[in-house]
């Protein structure tokens, strides 16, 4: 019997455990799952003779080195920056790592340590990293084996809520972590390259700078840049690439009405506004605003950003009900960005039956025979209920899948790695389309003018 050690057992980590489950009979697996909160634990594994339960500090030492030891594979869903302790002791009793998080200096730097142990870290295996790198990787290799030389390549990616599950002016729901949300985009500059030339969108144009993307069936998106595409040439081998882009989807309007707290200064972090405790909805945007004595929150905020009357952006903002003055907000010393998150939660959440969806897209342009080709690839994928959301499954189901075909001897590297290799990605991609998780390729034809289309970014 071959033993796998989970530790964290939050909302990613749902269809993870229940594909090991499913399949710890017929492999002949024992599953241990850790977590802080040992009801949530018991939870997941929903009674199977074939896990067990588990509560401790994961970071601990004493006790997490004991059960490291006794497991085959150890799959690592805390916070990224707890990898790095969990992979050194897998590379000191020769046990094998998964994690879903981007491979970080730490980590990168134990590449030779874990080739002398013969043990396989495997990192970016959720959805975005995860899924984007190998449902990217499989179209370019198939450019590069029959000639094609990659001139441009987007990819974007979104969680977002499902169209039967769409009810509010923004079209989004929180699917993820909210503060993650709301900082979206901070600490520096997106960067990208465009044609050979550098480009660069402050943090307070980002969220105007835009653009749509159709895709079959679901209609309009907008993509807003991610903070570095320009690291993606290494990772996927495109040093050379002209074009490389990789942004964030959301519905077409939200992000024109995203940036008025932008511009307002409502997602800063960096300072904490004095009597947070006190202030109602209606305070906390006054705060940003000139001030004027005669003038209502509303005609200042209007005029400050400039907008019209009959700006259906306004009804967005109207119904997150930021103009409200009856309730106090309730917490103490909090940044603007904390208090934006409180509001937002209260309109943004998921309801009990609401589903979510995560959509993917990617572009592909390369030239062979001088002329140039242009394939479009897209992925929706829909969860299923408020546990096995399509964030838990996007995320938790390619981990699980690397960790069957780990234990079976079908991914035999050593070292740090991603899974941009075929002997990974290809298997993993076909079984994720068993869940729905399918990409359509479309080749465009003709392809569109590639000197002149960019221009506007």
């Amino acid at each position: 019997m071959k033993t796998i050690l989970v530790l964290g057992a939050g909302l990613s980590s749902s269809s993870l455990i229940r594909y090991l489950i499913q399949h710890a009979e017929i492999e002949n697996w024992h599953i241990n799952v850790v977590d802080q909160d040992i009801e949530i634990a018991k939870k997941k594994i929903n009674g199977s003779s074939r896990a067990t339960a588990l509560s401790f500090n994961a970071l601990d030492p004493e006790v997490s080195r004991l059960e490291i030891e006794k497991a085959d594979l150890v799959i690592s869903m805390l916070p990224a920056r707890f990898h790095p302790e969990v992979a050194l002791d897998c590379i000191d009793l020769k046990t094998h790592l998964i994690t879903p998080s981007y491979v970080s200096p730490e980590i990168k730097a134990l590449n030779e340590k874990a080739k002398e142990a013969g043990i396989l870290i495997m990192n970016e295996i959720g959805v975005d990293p995860g899924i984007d790198h190998m449902s990217a990787m499989r179209v370019i290799d198939e450019i590069r084996e029959k000639g094609g030389k990659m001139h441009i390549f987007e990819s974007f990616t979104g969680g977002l809520v499902a169209p039967e599950s769409d009810d509010n002016p923004w079209n989004y729901k929180f699917t993820w972590n909210p503060r993650n949300v709301v900082l979206a985009g901070q600490g520096s500059a997106a960067q990208f390259i465009q044609e050979g030339k550098y480009k660069y969108i402050p943090y307070n144009k980002l969220f105007r700078r835009t653009e749509i993307i159709d895709i079959e069936g679901y209609g309009k998106f907008e993509g807003y840049a991610n903070r570095n595409s320009l690291s993606y040439r290494d990772v996927y081998g495109l040093q050379e690439i002209p074009t490389i882009y990789r942004g964030t989807l959301r519905r077409k309007g939200f992000c024109r009405a995203w940036d008025v707290f932008v511009q307002l200064g409502a997602t800063d972090d960096t300072y904490v506004l004095e009597g947070s405790e006190n202030m109602t909805k209606r305070d906390f945007i006054n705060s940003f605003l000139p001030y004027n004595e005669h003038d209502s929150v509303e005609l200042k905020l209007r005029h400050y950003l400039k907008i019209d009357l009959d700006d259906n952006l306004w009804d967005k903002l109207e119904w997150l009900g930021i103009f409200d003055n009856t309730k106090k907000i309730g917490l103490k010393k909090a940044t603007p960005a904390q208090i934006l998150q409180q509001i937002l939660v209260e309109k943004w959440s998921l309801k009990p039956a609401d589903k979510d969806m995560i959509v993917m897209y990617h572009k592909f342009v390369y030239v062979k025979d001088d002329a140039y080709h242009e394939v479009t690839s897209e992925m929706v994928n829909i969860g299923e209920d408020q546990t096995y959301t399509s964030m838990s499954n996007t995320v938790g189901l390619p981990i699980a899948i690397c960790a069957k075909f780990m234990l079976q001897g079908k991914i035999n590297l050593t070292g740090v790695h991603v899974p941009i290799l075929p002997e990974i990605y290809n298997p993993i991609l076909d079984e994720l389309e068993e869940f729905k998780i399918v990409f359509k390729e479309k080749e465009i034809v003709p392809p569109r003018l590639y000197t002149e289309e960019y221009t506007w970014r």
